[in-house]
């Protein structure tokens, strides 16, 4: 008995023993893991700059063990076995989810969880571009091909793809996009950019800002008359303030059959573009062109460029005017004038300061 007693002893004894110290061993992996799982590779920020990243790409269906040991490898976190177990328990937590393809751009300074989280959230590299108001589609080829996105020629060429299966509101007889690519500041994947996308998205955004203010009930213009005296208005307008009353002029002259005279009509047809010092010459004004607003009466065939908001807006609200006329001043504000002979001496004395500056 004695015997079966001290036995008995010497086992709770033992257990008394491994209870604690197994306690103590778990205790410490749960605190190993969540060490590794908030402290990033680089915790000094002198050693390498927060805002240096490495950029990685994760492909379509990778595994998240993959994942792990991928950027283990790169140097972005410190333990694989600790990136399996956060994403067995975030699985859990969102099991519909789960991590993203594409390309990221990580910080060795960024604790694990927060580079799970960037990765399980798709925030992936983005690129950015910007199409100014006003800008047509020859500078906006040149534009992302000098920004590396794509050749010029391939964005052309998308842009004379007119694609009225995705947007059936597209006027028919379009020979190109021109007007109707919205001017913005897009966001895009950094990765894979092709130039129908960019005109889509663009196409999209004049949809959704641009094509709501229209309303045929309103304005006597056709959509396509509308985005084109838009886009003369914007190529005439740089003075805010203006805008209402260059709009206002151009109404005046197509109720009343007279030719809009637009220069820059003139210049999108002829491939150049005037400055104070090469003012268009008669004979540039005199050539023949569809785009000739001094020689056609009414409106071009297309739109000339991509308006704004602002100018779409005016030519729907124009300003009611008497005004028929108006020239530069080469600080980009107008003279205006109601007679012909107000007009020519508003010219003349442009001139003239201009040449005795």
């Amino acid at each position: 008995m004695a015997n079966a007693k001290g036995s008995k002893w010497v086992k709770w004894g033992f257990l008394g023993l491994v209870v604690p110290v197994a306690a103590g061993i778990a205790a410490w992996q749960g605190w190993a893991w969540w060490s590794w799982a908030t402290a990033p590779v680089v915790a000094d920020a002198t050693e390498q700059s927060a805002d240096q990243t490495i950029q990685i790409q994760i492909p379509p269906g990778t595994p998240g063990q993959q994942i792990g040991q991928d950027l283990e490898a790169a140097g972005l976190i410190r333990s694989a076995l600790a990136w399996r177990l956060w994403t067995r328990w975030q699985a859990r937590q969102a099991p519909e989810s789960g991590f993203q393809a594409g390309a990221y751009a990580l910080a060795p300074t960024s604790a694990m969880t927060d580079i799970a989280e960037i990765i399980w959230t798709g925030q992936v590299v983005q690129t950015a571009f910007t199409i100014p108001e006003g800008w047509n589609l020859r500078q906006m080829a040149a534009y992302f091909e000098q920004e590396g996105f794509f050749p010029a020629a391939e964005f052309l060429a998308v842009t004379e793809d007119i694609p009225r299966d995705q947007f059936p509101w597209l006027p028919d007889g379009l020979p190109h996009l021109e007007g109707f690519l919205f001017p913005n500041t897009y966001q895009l994947p950094a990765e894979g950019i092709t130039a129908t996308q960019v005109r889509d998205i663009m196409l999209r955004q004049f949809e959704t800002t641009a094509l709501p203010l229209y309303n045929p009930n309103v304005i006597n213009l056709s959509l396509l008359d509308w985005v084109t005296l838009s886009s003369i208005v914007e190529k005439e307008s740089v003075i805010a303030e203006e805008r209402g009353t260059i709009a206002g002029v151009f109404t005046n002259r197509l109720e009343q059959n007279i030719p809009l005279g637009a220069d820059p009509t003139v210049e999108y047809g002829l491939g150049i573009t005037q400055t104070p010092e090469q003012p268009l010459t008669w004979a540039q004004v005199g050539t023949p062109s569809p785009y000739n607003t001094y020689i056609n009466p009414g409106l071009p065939p297309t739109p000339i460029a991509s308006p704004g908001t602002a100018s779409l807006e005016a030519v729907l609200n124009p300003e009611d005017t008497e005004y028929l006329f108006f020239v530069a001043r080469y600080d980009g504000t107008h003279v205006f004038s109601r007679t012909l002979a107000e007009h020519e001496a508003a010219k003349n004395a442009i001139r003239a300061t201009f040449n005795n500056n």
